[in-house]
């Protein structure tokens, strides 16, 4: 491949896209899937297929999310144990998920069509992983927090069937496993510390994506026009993102996320043609309603769920405070939400 068929508009709108997204990855910690996929299908890019882009994102994310998960396996923040489960349900799903869906036809127009409505629902349910953490979180912080183990006991089996399900999500659309699986093993092992949290989703993340970006590059191949100026934007992105992080308000940039993913998710479902919003035409108009329904819908949604849990439509504990992987609180602080 000549170098210099690299250096086009396309190229350039890749690196800036894999460049900005890397960043909020870096900054939140939530999936670069669930961004980067959709970002780069309203591109156009790889032809506008499906299979291409998932294939050249997963790629990338097994270079970036290395890094990373090298980061803190040195500072021994992963457990390895809870993520050895992980990995035992998730990377043969990982492999083999790309191969299912491809038996379901042989016409890639089919396919495509296939993919992208699989995409365009994994990006929605992502969306409502982040509300439900926030909840998950209140209802502990009104049950009186939780100290935190970093050792608990590991369950097996519901482990085992979390990376399954992971697995096979992440193998066909290459969303969830930045979302999807942390917001399952906050459900499972609510003490777990936010530190070892991130560590081992990040540990049991590379070998998934690693095995998802295989077996997607063994049936579709690979687009190394699109692949490579993605990995040129994403990692340095990924890096800043991670040095600002500390300076950042990531609790407003994590809720402008899920507008985003409830956008494109809608939007993608819309354009690839899913029957219930229309066949033949794009309807930005829904897209831009969605996006409205979220940003007003979701505050007074929040507040009836306060008010089922015996505070204030408004107040403390904040949606900032609750936007942590495992937050309690003070003694002091829990017992004054209380009182409001």
């Amino acid at each position: 491949m000549d170098p210099m068929e690299l250096l086009t508009w396309t190229a350039l709108s890749v690196v800036v896209a894999g460049f900005v997204v890397g960043v909020v990855v870096g900054l939140t910690g939530m999936g670069g899937g669930a961004l980067m996929t959709p970002a780069l299908l309203f591109l156009g890019v790889g032809g506008g297929e499906a299979a291409t882009v998932v294939t050249a994102d997963l790629t990338a994310a097994a270079v970036y999310k290395t890094g990373g998960a090298a980061m803190h396996y040195k500072e021994g923040s992963p457990n390895l144990k809870l993520a050895g489960w992980l990995i035992l349900g998730s990377v043969p799903m990982a492999f083999i998920g790309p191969f299912l869906v491809k038996r379901l036809t042989t016409d890639p127009d089919q396919l495509d069509y296939v993919l992208k409505v699989a995409i365009g629902f994994a990006l929605l349910f992502a969306a409502l992983t982040y509300a439900l953490r926030l909840y998950i979180n209140l209802k502990r912080v009104r049950a009186g927090g939780d100290p935190g183990d970093p050792d608990p006991k590991i369950r097996p089996i519901p482990t085992l069937l979390v990376g399954v399900l992971g697995g096979l999500l992440v193998g066909v659309t290459s969303v969830g496993s930045g979302s999807v699986i942390m917001i399952a093993l906050l459900m499972l092992y609510p003490g777990l510390s936010a530190v070892k949290l991130v560590g081992t989703d990040l540990v049991q993340a590379v070998p998934l994506v690693l095995a998802a970006a295989i077996s997607n590059i063994a049936i579709h191949g690979l687009d190394w026009e699109l692949t490579i100026p993605l990995i040129v934007g994403s990692v340095p992105g990924t890096l800043l993102g991670a040095k600002i992080a500390p300076h950042v308000p990531q609790s407003l940039i994590r809720r402008g996320i899920v507008v985003v993913l409830a956008m494109s998710g809608e939007a993608l479902l819309d354009k690839s043609g899913w029957a219930p919003l229309g066949e033949d035409t794009y309807n930005p108009w829904l897209t831009v309603a969605t996006g409205l329904v979220v940003v007003v819908l979701l505050p007074v949604v929040w507040g009836v769920l306060r008010r089922r849990e015996g505070l204030p439509f408004r107040g403390l504990p904040t949606v900032s405070e609750l936007d942590t992987w495992n937050y309690a609180g003070s003694p002091e602080q829990r017992e004054r939400e209380k009182r409001e």
